[in-house]
């Protein structure tokens, strides 16, 4: 979901930085009232880096990462996972991918307004039984939004990209759909085990955990 650098000009990015700021500066602004969102946030931006940094791969125009994106939102919560979402980035930039941050507002938007989506959109889901066919309908909604948001950069690119290359590059996304389900269920089956541990009522979303998986 990376688009890389000199492919957007200066001025389209300072729209991005606008925006990027704006909406994490809304929903993040609960952060300082609650110093376990912002224990949390810290733990999304970690386990996203080590996501990004443990699988990513070039394809056509962009990449092919794992984010975990739904195993995070499930066990973390909405607001840690945004602005998790953006301080990951930041923290890959400035330790491994440098080149990568001037582009940093619009990766952050490619990831975040989905995110933004599928929670508007999860109460028409079952949530009170997580199983892989709900979790797979989260995926792919969010992940499909990722394709769109790398669309919308690619159609504001000063380089010419093929709808062939971005058809690849959003169908290599297929398997990723598929197979974090299982690693989400099965992070939320150990967590609702333990729930009751002081260490995990801190360090995740407990309240909106559950342990009816099937």
């Amino acid at each position: 979901m990376h688009i890389e650098p000199g492919m957007i000009s200066a001025a389209k990015l300072a729209y991005a930085n606008v925006s990027a700021l704006a909406l994490l500066g809304f929903y993040g602004r609960t952060l300082l009232l609650s110093p376990a969102l912002l224990l949390r946030t810290a733990i999304a931006a970690l386990f996203f880096s080590l996501f990004m940094q443990s699988f990513h791969l070039s394809v056509g125009p962009s990449e092919l990462h794992f984010i975990g994106a739904m195993t995070l939102y499930l066990t973390l919560g909405f607001v840690p996972t945004l602005c998790g979402f953006g301080a990951g980035l930041l923290l890959q930039g400035l330790l491994f991918e440098p080149h990568d941050l001037p582009h940093l507002a619009v990766n952050s938007l490619s990831l975040i307004m989905p995110l933004i989506a599928v929670h508007a959109a999860r109460s028409r889901f079952a949530m009170n039984r997580l199983n892989w066919q709900t979790v797979l309908k989260l995926d792919a909604m969010y992940y499909s939004g990722v394709a769109g948001m790398v669309a919308f950069w690619l159609s504001m690119s000063d380089a010419s990209t093929s709808v062939a290359a971005w058809a690849s590059w959003a169908s290599s996304y297929l398997a990723i759909v598929i197979i974090e389900p299982l690693l989400t269920l099965a992070t939320v089956a150990v967590l609702t085990h333990y729930r009751d541990r002081p260490i995990v009522a801190r360090c995740f979303d407990t309240q909106h955990l559950n342990g009816a998986t099937s």
